[in-house]
């Protein structure tokens, strides 16, 4: 039997009432973080040109374009509001599985539940809470580097099962929506590498699949059933050395949805341990940025990799920008923080900017062989005046080890909203504040979606 259907058969058979309250809190706070970053994400390069195509495809008015007020077919709300979601690389993110799960999920199963209508918020909890115990699950379960997008490709999954748990699928229907979705996969990390904006639209364009693998499924069409572990299966195509043990032991008796991680920062993921790093040497030795000679980051493989990158131009793309090291680390030693603006316009080319991150460089720290880590992490930085100062990242902020604080995630949620919502109903945010914290108690969550449009 194919590993695919143990998780489907947990998908089919989870309730809302075999989640433990932690783990409905937790769905909660990352179903609000990932809204509040929607918000955001809705001024983001790229998004009116996605919104373009679609408006001009049209379709069955079935979901709701969030922050816009459209409605358009499933696929094209669920393509388009996973995009806003992940545009502005602020949206949480499952360390271990280095994948960001709620961004395939949570649109994927908004789009359908407008579409069905009638769909409780209980209902809602259930299906993000199993897309996100799936997609986070299989991601965590490859031993090998990363090539292909597992945000997308990974996401596919659990977008899947958020879908099939919202149209209340039985066991086979689901099975044959996963090996559908497998069919359409989609994402690799060439656009990460280059630093184009397509990056962030590849959860979407699985989340999009998803909704598409659900209704052929509904419809009578049959997919593969050997999705994970066939002889083209998932993991042999898409990741290579894997181990499943650890995910299929505890399937059920705990939930990965309590392990999500917060972003602070508006970067990517892999810079948040320098990050950390920065600002508390910073704050520590009152460290001013005219006095620095040279700063070193010694990361892991996976972080080297992905955003050791070196700006080769003085006019960087905003999504090369959040993925650099060099320069996100610039921001944070010129100012004590790194936010939104930091990768708009004139911020991208500010020449303070681009002359300290010359002095930023980021090196493979030899000892650590795990492909997918993200720390340890240390950062050195040098003075002019001869001074050396280290500080050393083990557990990175807002991971479940090192929570971001309610009034911070609150803090975060409201500067979101303030920085792409102010054409939206005064009052609004706090209404899906409080809608998110009693989502066990509404009756149908399309009350939640005309909340995010004008």
């Amino acid at each position: 039997m194919d590993a695919m259907q143990r998780f489907t058969d947990h998908i089919v058979r989870t309730t809302y009432t075999d989640l433990p309250p932690a783990t409905r809190a937790a769905t909660k706070t990352f179903i609000l973080d990932t809204l509040g970053v929607c918000v955001a994400g809705a001024t983001a390069p790229g998004v009116h040109d996605l919104l373009a195509v679609l408006r001009r495809w049209g379709g069955n008015a079935e979901s709701t374009l969030f922050v816009f007020g459209d409605r358009l077919p499933a696929p094209w709300a669920a393509l388009a509001n996973s995009f806003t979601m992940h545009a502005l690389e602020f949206d949480c993110v499952h360390d271990r599985a280095v994948l960001h799960p709620f961004t395939t999920a949570l649109p994927t199963a908004l789009a359908v539940a407008e579409a069905q209508g009638g769909v409780s918020g209980r209902t809602l909890l259930t299906a993000v809470t199993v897309g996100v115990d799936t997609s986070t699950r299989i991601g965590m379960s490859s031993r090998a580097p990363m090539t292909f997008f597992r945000p997308g490709v990974c996401g596919a999954f659990g977008a899947v099962a958020a879908a099939c748990k919202v149209a209340g699928c039985d066991l086979d229907t689901t099975n044959q929506a996963m090996g559908l979705v497998y069919s359409q996969l989609c994402g690799t990390l060439q656009p990460h590498h280059e630093g184009v904006p397509v990056v962030s639209m590849q959860p979407g364009l699985n989340a999009k699949a998803a909704v598409i693998a659900l209704a052929l499924a509904q419809q009578g069409l049959t997919g593969p059933r050997e999705v994970l572990e066939g002889h083209y299966g998932y993991f042999r195509l898409f990741e290579g050395a894997y181990d499943l043990t650890e995910a299929l032991t505890t399937l059920g008796s705990t939930w990965e949805v309590e392990r999500v991680a917060h972003k602070p920062f508006p970067s990517g993921r892999l810079t948040h341990g320098a990050i950390e790093a920065a600002l508390t040497l910073r704050q520590q030795h009152q460290i001013q940025p005219q006095e620095i000679a040279e700063v070193v980051v010694e990361a892991p493989p996976l972080v080297t990799t992905l955003v050791g990158r070196v700006p080769t131009t003085r006019t960087p793309s905003a999504q090369f920008a959040r993925l650099s090291i060099p320069i996100v680390l610039a921001h944070v030693f010129l100012k004590g923080e790194v936010f939104l603006p930091d990768f708009v316009g004139e911020a991208l080319t500010d020449p303070q900017v681009h002359e300290l991150a010359r002095k930023i460089r980021v090196v493979r720290n030899a000892a650590v062989q795990d492909e997918n880590a993200m720390v340890p992490l240390r950062l050195h930085v040098r003075l002019h005046r001869g001074q050396l100062y280290t500080c050393q990242v083990d557990t990175v902020l807002g991971s479940a080890a090192k929570p971001l604080r309610h009034e911070e995630h609150l803090r975060k949620f409201r500067r979101c909203w303030q920085h792409g919502g102010q054409h939206l109903p005064a009052g609004n945010a706090e209404l899906l504040l409080d809608m998110v914290e009693h989502l066990e108690d509404v009756e149908d969550v399309s009350a939640l979606c005309r909340l995010l449009v004008p």
